[in-house]
C-alpha cells in the first residue's frame, strides 16, 4: 500500500486518466476525493471504489469557481482529516478553430478550467498539504505544453502555462516539502481523443482515420496512443515516497511523441 494513510482529491475524477488515478490511488489506500462537474460519473467511480473496499466520496465542483473549489477542499478535510495529494486533472479541450475564427469566450473558458482551476485548487489546497508536513501536487499537462498546435491555440497556451504554474509553485512549497510536478500525456484513448479526432478531421476536410494516424499514431515512436492506466502508474509515482527528491518537473508520457 503505497499511499496508506494519504487523502488525496483528483478534479476530473469521474472519467478518463482521472478516474484511473483515482482508482490507482484507492487500490494502494488512500482516500479520495472525486470532483467535478459530472455527478453521475463521480458517483459511479465513487460507488467502485467503494465496492472493492476502499474510501471515495464524490464532489461536484467547477475548478474555476472559486468557493466551488473552497467547498471542495474542505468537504475533503472534514471527511477524511487531512490532504495529502493533490491531483489537477480536471480540463476541456477547447474549439477546434483558428485564432482568426476562435470566439473569446471558448478562449477564456478554456484557460480558466485548465488553468486557473489548476491556480485555484492548489491555493486552497497548500495550506492543508503544509499542515500535514508534506504533500504532492500532480498537474495533468499534455504534450500540447511543448508544441506549437495549429487550430487548438487555447488548448496549447493552457498547457504551456501550466508547465510554467509547475515550475513556480514547486519554488515556492519545496521548503515545506510538498512536491509539484506535472505529467504530459500523449494522445490518450478514451472519449476526448475521439472527439478532438472527429472535430480536426471536420476542420480539415478529411476522414477521422486519416487524422487520428497522422497526427497522434505515426507521429510517436511506438505508433500507438497511451492507455489512461499509464498515466496513472505515472501519477502514484510521483504521490509516493519514491519520488520526494522530483519537483518542478515535467514527465512526459506520450509512447515517444516527436517534440
Amino acid at each position: 500500500m503505497k499511499l496508506a494513510h494519504k487523502v488525496a482529491i483528483v478534479t476530473g475524477g469521474g472519467r478518463g486518466i482521472g478516474r484511473a488515478i483515482a482508482m490507482r490511488f484507492a487500490a494502494e489506500g488512500a482516500a479520495v476525493t472525486l470532483a467535478g462537474t459530472g455527478r453521475d460519473h463521480l458517483e459511479a467511480t465513487a460507488a467502485e471504489i467503494a465496492a472493492a473496499g476502499g474510501r471515495a466520496q464524490a464532489v461536484v465542483a467547477d475548478v474555476s469557481d472559486e468557493p466551488a473549489v473552497a467547498r471542495m477542499t474542505e468537504a475533503t478535510v472534514g471527511r477524511f482529516g487531512r490532504l495529502d495529494i493533490l491531483v489537477n486533472n480536471a480540463g476541456i479541450a477547447g474549439p477546434t478553430a483558428a485564432v482568426a475564427d476562435a470566439a473569446l469566450a471558448e478562449w477564456e473558458r478554456t484557460l480558466a478550467i485548465n488553468l486557473t482551476g489548476a491556480f485555484l485548487c492548489s491555493k486552497h489546497a497548500v495550506p492543508h498539504l503544509i499542515a500535514a508536513g508534506a504533500g504532492r501536487v500532480i498537474n495533468i499537462t499534455s504534450v500540447a505544453g511543448f508544441i506549437g498546435y495549429a487550430l487548438r491555440s487555447p488548448y496549447a497556451a493552457s498547457k504551456w502555462g501550466l508547465i510554467g504554474f509547475t515550475r513556480s509553485l514547486a519554488l515556492e512549497v519545496g521548503a515545506h516539502k510538498i512536491t509539484v510536478n506535472a505529467i504530459a500525456p500523449g494522445a490518450v484513448r478514451g472519449e476526448r481523443i475521439g472527439a478532438v479526432v472527429r472535430d480536426r478531421a471536420a476542420a480539415l476536410g478529411r476522414s477521422e482515420a486519416e487524422v487520428e494516424r497522422e497526427f497522434y499514431v505515426d507521429t510517436t515512436a511506438l505508433k500507438q496512443m497511451v492507455d489512461p492506466e499509464e498515466i496513472a502508474a505515472t501519477a502514484l509515482y510521483l504521490a509516493c515516497d519514491d519520488a520526494r527528491s522530483i519537483t518542478g518537473e515535467t514527465v512526459t508520457v506520450s509512447a515517444g511523441f516527436r517534440l
